[in-house]
């Protein structure tokens, strides 16, 4: 059978696409600052990482907020190997 659709790779995120995980809202009852920065995360390139951390901070957003566990977005980071370039991010923006 043929594929329905093809794997796309490097994929161009619009400033709106960006822009719409600062929507993301948790169905846990997490902190909704630290949800949102997990999933951008989670989801996006570094450069569109840190597009991302400009707009959240313009929010006045905490990029220091904790999860369930009471880790931040930072700490988990740190924790992966091939994440230097996102805790960079977040060092420049001021996450502690």
């Amino acid at each position: 059978m043929k594929k329905d659709k093809e794997k796309v790779l490097d994929d161009v995120w619009t400033e709106d696409h960006v822009r719409s995980f600062l929507d993301f809202k948790p169905y846990d009852g997490s902190d909704p600052d630290f949800h949102a920065l997990l999933k951008a995360y989670q989801s996006m390139r570094a450069s569109d990482f840190e597009l991302f951390v400009g707009f959240f901070l313009d929010q006045q957003r905490n990029l220091d907020a904790t999860g369930p566990d009471g880790r931040t977005v930072k700490a988990i980071i740190n924790e992966h190997r091939r994440s230097s370039a996102y805790a960079d991010v977040l060092d420049k923006a001021g996450a502690a």
